[in-house]
């Protein structure tokens, strides 16, 4: 009830009351990191217990090896596992990440997922070797939609649909998702997210509802109904619909600094009433599973977090499904490694996240039950959560994806209908900040569409798109979907108008009017953690787009794509309107139905978003939520102006409160200058080295010269040239904590030129964690299959360091090639990122 009266204010833009999303501190906070499950809510299970189902799993567990029974709480990605590995281990369930495709391929075609999921289903039915008959499921992020499949339909990134209120379209939404996801054969939706982010530098900002967890908590049974159907309805986890994760419990949205995958470090009252406030109705509703965060609670990480895995969610929130790890979130325990946890079992989660470690972990932890360290009846409990979710689902009787109901009906991703719910929820999120009245547009004149996200569908749909970042990808990739570009075009020409498009702004007649498309490139997770929230500090190439048009006289509308609030003010400023459009998805042609008059010269389409986060007044306001003391915003959590309104604004303060260069990543080193907190040191064969400090340095024996070089600016690089043994290293000044970035796909990147390469000896990648404590990777094959005198961006995936031996909680030195003479290389940056145009495939070395 509290959560619908809260929408209902939000729609009047009214705030909710302070109460409702924050708590005050306490006066003594010794011990606000105990939990006490009594203060928790106790929530009703919705489904009756079932006798015959449970005779059926007791039955099937009788027959089970330990060995099996393992196999069922291990889930594999499918770019480690293989179906004659699935028919040898026997795990219950695999997962497609964010960059896991068939055949590698981010563009695979939706026949090949299809073809791939029913070549492990055929595994996991395999007898023939005396295993037993266990349906495999498959689980993949079909986040905003079926998003990791081409012609899927994308809809907004979840901040979008905040915006919306209306949390009946929320049910809609996840009823197509569901549909699309099931063509493909995959019965498990890594979704939904009920974070409440708190901190908007958070690189998951985009992937939380709202800051408020009244809206959370309404949005969240509705996109679970939505999926899975109605729990005791006989539509419910049937063909047409999919089984959930709600995603990720506890607290990930309330890390201090808004640091992917860190420390919540808030009293229970704000951690079950603003971070957990999804999850009562999301159980309610029938939730199968819920994933465990990342992050810690008061040090302690949610994946090993007793507590509140089995004391709150499993005992007293009576939440009947089964918890299942993040992407190898077991391995950051204390004493555990990717491949050997059974604290993570025995804490409560029931089915661990292996993508790469699935065949250690299952090694171990059959050893683990067989020494007791294990018990069996947590094994038994864990399985038999499993097992019943499965029997719900009716898999032991389905065939093979392709056969059945939805399976291989690829006409259903992108059908006409999908993408106009999808469509619709972009026209309800649009939130209009500004309107001097030139808004709305009439589509009959000369209409300039500019800026470098107006025909850009990787950019307006964000991270998690056809691949973990969203980035790389091509217009074909998007059969079915428009641009905003696309939707205006249309409908200007439609009418009688004329539509060019000109990304630079440089148009050959005199528009009347121009709408400029700008905002954040895509990212996922901890690559898109911000220092301040400066809106790309240094780069001012949109706002003097802006401003050069309307010097030439043209009124100028601004479309804004962004996962989070940023500081804009002075684009707000420089511009006639201003949209925050957030990241529309697939339908952009739903930007042009709010811009533009229909036929009667009325509007198509009022805007009816509402801000679902709070607008900062200044960069450096990172956390001013809702109802919290001394809250100051830009524009207030429940602002969005309709036609209806004055949409004018005085001219908003352009003291951003901090600095620019502040919210530069130098990265490890760029422009020939070590980053942060490093130095570059260069040392000789005969082990004396030097300090890096000048852009002419050579080693005490001349064995390593560096030397400055041009790229992109004078200087812009260093020139590094070996005439014997010698290093080059970049040391930090203090151990730093890479687990984040080592668990996943992510690079080391280097932009490089080779000049030459030596004649005999290997050239060897390292990186250091202490005393004793090394990576060690020989590049020297893989130099040689790269291109010489050119500039490239070359990647070594950070997980090849951490199998090498790189301890990734305290690195000291991310960085270091030592290599004999003959080498001669050129450096411009060193940084961590996603994508590179030559990658190292560890697998070969």
């Amino acid at each position: 009830m509290l959560a619908a009266l809260v929408l209902g204010a939000c729609a009047r833009d009214e705030a909710p009351p302070p109460a409702a999303t924050a708590a005050p501190a306490p006066a003594n906070t010794a011990d606000a990191g105990a939990i006490d499950p009594a203060n928790w809510p106790e929530t009703a299970w919705p489904l009756a217990e079932d006798p015959a189902l449970e005779q059926k799993i007791t039955e099937l567990m009788a027959t089970m090896t330990v060995e099996e029974k393992v196999g069922q709480i291990v889930q594999g990605d499918i770019a480690d596992i293989t179906p004659e590995d699935l028919r040898k281990y026997r795990l219950g369930s695999i997962l497609a990440g964010g960059n896991s495709d068939p055949g590698g391929r981010y563009d695979a075609a939706p026949a090949e997922w299809l073809k791939l999921a029913d070549a492990f289903w055929e595994a996991s039915m395999d007898t023939s070797g005396g295993g037993k008959a266990i349906p495999v499921i498959f689980g993949i992020d079909a986040v905003h939609g079926q998003s990791n499949i081409v012609g899927a339909t994308l809809f907004p990134h979840n901040i979008g649909l905040g915006a919306t209120r209306n949390a009946e379209l929320m049910r809609e939404i996840g009823r197509v998702t569901a549909i699309e996801t099931r063509t493909t054969g995959m019965e498990w939706a890594f979704a939904p997210t009920v974070a409440v982010p708190q901190d908007d530098r958070w690189g998951r900002t985009y992937e939380g509802y709202s800051e408020s967890p009244d809206i959370v908590a309404a949005f969240a049974p509705a996109v679970v109904e939505g999926m899975q159907g109605k729990a005791g309805s006989p539509e419910f986890l049937n063909d047409h619909h999919v089984m959930v994760s709600v995603k990720h419990y506890l607290g990930d949205g309330g890390t201090t600094g808004g640091k992917d995958q860190g420390e919540t470090a808030v009293i229970e009252a704000q951690l079950r009433d603003i971070h957990g406030a999804g999850y009562p109705p999301a159980i309610a509703a029938g939730a199968q599973a819920v994933m465990a965060s990342f992050n810690s609670v008061h040090g302690q990480r949610m994946h090993g977090h007793k507590a509140l895995l089995t004391d709150v969610l499993k005992d007293r929130m009576n939440f009947g499904g089964f918890v299942v790890g993040d992407w190898n979130g077991h391995g950051q325990l204390p004493g555990c490694t990717t491949t050997d946890c059974a604290s993570t079992f025995n804490a409560g989660l029931d089915m661990a996240m292996a993508p790469d470690s699935w065949r250690g972990l299952y090694d171990s932890t059959v050893k683990h039950v067989q020494s007791g360290e294990l018990p069996m009846a947590r094994l038994d409990d864990a399985v038999r959560r499993i097992l019943r979710v499965k029997f719900r689902m009716g898999l032991f009787d389905a065939p093979r994806p392709s056969e059945r109901a939805l399976g291989g009906k690829f006409e259903l991703l992108g059908a006409p209908e999908h993408r106009e719910v999808a469509r619709r929820a972009v026209r309800e999120s649009l939130v209009l900040l500004k309107n001097d009245g030139v808004l709305p547009l009439a589509p009959k004149q000369r209409v300039l569409v500019a800026g470098d996200g107006a025909d850009d569908m990787g950019k307006q749909s964000g991270g998690w798109t056809l691949n973990w970042q969203g980035t790389g990808t091509k217009r074909a990739d998007y059969p079915n979907a428009d641009t905003i570009w696309d939707g205006i075009r249309t409908q200007v020409t439609a009418a009688g108008g004329t539509a060019q498009l000109a990304v630079d702004g440089a148009y050959g007649q005199k528009p009347d009017v121009a709408i400029v498309v700008f905002g954040e490139d895509p990212y996922a997770e901890f690559l898109g953690d911000l220092p301040n929230l400066l809106y790309k500090p240094g780069d001012d190439a949109d706002l003097e787009l802006v401003k050069r048009l309307r010097a030439e006289g043209i009124p100028v509308v601004s479309v804004f794509l962004s996962g989070r609030p940023l500081w804009v003010n002075r684009e707000i400023n420089a511009s006639n309107a201003f949209v925050a459009a957030w990241l529309p998805g697939s339908e952009g042609a739903g930007v042009a139905d709010v811009l533009l008059q229909g036929a009667d010269g009325k509007p198509q389409h009022d805007f009816k978003g509402k801000l679902s986060f709070s607008w900062p007044r200044r960069g450096n306001q990172y956390v001013n939520n809702v109802g919290m003391e001394g809250y100051d915003p830009l524009f207030a959590f429940g602002h969005g102006l309709t036609y209806a309104d004055d949409g004018n604004l005085a001219a908003l303060p352009e003291d951003a409160g901090v600095s620019a260069e502040d919210g530069k990543d130098a990265g490890y080193f760029a422009r020939g200058v070590p980053g942060p907190g490093l130095r570059l040191v260069v040392t000789g064969a005969d082990g004396r080295g030097a300090d890096v400090l000048h852009p002419r340095v050579a080693t005490p024996d001349g064995t390593l010269t560096l030397a400055a070089v041009d790229y992109q600016t004078q200087e812009g690089a260093r020139l590094l040239t070996w005439t014997g043994n010698a290093t080059a290293e970049l040391l930090s000044h203090s151990p730093t904590d890479l687990s984040r970035e080592t668990n996943g796909d992510s690079l080391l990147l280097a932009t490089l030129r080779i000049d030459a390469l030596p004649a005999s000896g290997d050239t060897v990648l390292y990186a250091d964690c202490g005393a004793g404590c090394k990576a060690e990777l020989p590049i020297g094959p893989w130099l040689a299959t790269l291109p010489r005198g050119e500039w490239i961006t070359a990647g070594v995936p950070l997980k090849c360091l951490t199998v090498a031996g790189l301890d990734a909680t305290r690195v000291s030195t991310p960085f270091a090639i030592r290599a004999p003479a003959g080498l001669t290389l050129g450096l411009a940056d060193i940084r961590i990122g996603t994508e590179a145009t030559h990658r190292l495939d560890c697998k070969t070395q």
